[in-house]
C-alpha cells in the first residue's frame, strides 16, 4: 500500500538515488555526471531547502509493504515566483557541464518567467518515481496534493515536464503553454489554473 509522508532530513540521500534512477538514463547524466561529489551536492541542495525555505515542499511516497525501501518517488512543489525564489539551485559543481546547466534550466527559468511573471504558483520543481513503481499512482498522489493546495490558495501550478511526465500532468488539468523561441529540448512547459 501506497502512503503519502512529508521527507525528512534521512531521507536526502534516498531523494538523491532516485533522481538518479528517474532521470540518469534520460541524457542528464552528460550535465550532472553521477559521482560522489556531486551526490554530495544534491543532498546539500536539497537539505538547504527542506530546512530553510519555507515555502518549498518535500513529499514522498513509501510502500508500507516494503518499509526496507525508503521512499518509491518524491515531489518538491515550491509556492513562490521565480523572482521571489531567486536562483533554482546553488552554483554548479565543478564536475558538472556548467554551460550545458546554464542553457538547459535557463530556458526553464524563462519560460517560467515569461509565462507567469511576478505571480505566485505552485511550482512542481522535481517529482521522480522509482522505474519499478511507475504506473502504479505514486506521482499522482504527488501531483494530486500540489493541484489541491494551488486549488485551496487559488494559484496557478507549473512543471516543466518530461515526454514521459507529461500524460500525468495533463490528467490533473496542465495544459502546454510552451513559448517556441524559449523551448528546450524534450520539455513541455505546461501551466493548470486554479480550480474553485
Amino acid at each position: 500500500m501506497l502512503a503519502l509522508e512529508p521527507v525528512t532530513e534521512a531521507d536526502l540521500p534516498a531523494i538523491t538515488d532516485l533522481w538518479y534512477s528517474a532521470f540518469g538514463p534520460s541524457g542528464f547524466l552528460e550535465l550532472i555526471p553521477d559521482t560522489p561529489n556531486i551526490r554530495e551536492w544534491w543532498n546539500s541542495a536539497n537539505g538547504h531547502d527542506l530546512l530553510h525555505k519555507p515555502t518549498a515542499y518535500y513529499w514522498k511516497v513509501v510502500d508500507a509493504a516494503h518499509p526496507s525501501k525508503p521512499l518509491v518517488a518524491y515531489a518538491k512543489w515550491d509556492l513562490e515566483s521565480a523572482e521571489e525564489r531567486g536562483d533554482r539551485f546553488p552554483r554548479w559543481h565543478a564536475e558538472m557541464n556548467k554551460k550545458g546547466c546554464d542553457d538547459l534550466f535557463g530556458k526553464l527559468e524563462k519560460q517560467r518567467s515569461l509565462l507567469l511573471g511576478g505571480t505566485k504558483n505552485y511550482y512542481l520543481d522535481m517529482l521522480c518515481t522509482h522505474p519499478s513503481y511507475r504506473g502504479r499512482g505514486a506521482g499522482s498522489m504527488l501531483v494530486a496534493w500540489g493541484c489541491e493546495q494551488a486549488d485551496k490558495d487559488r494559484v496557478a501550478a507549473y512543471v516543466d515536464a518530461s515526454r514521459d511526465g507529461r500524460p500525468l500532468y495533463a490528467r490533473y488539468g496542465f495544459e502546454d503553454r510552451t513559448i517556441d523561441e524559449h523551448r528546450a529540448e524534450g520539455i513541455t512547459c505546461m501551466v493548470r489554473e486554479p480550480r474553485s
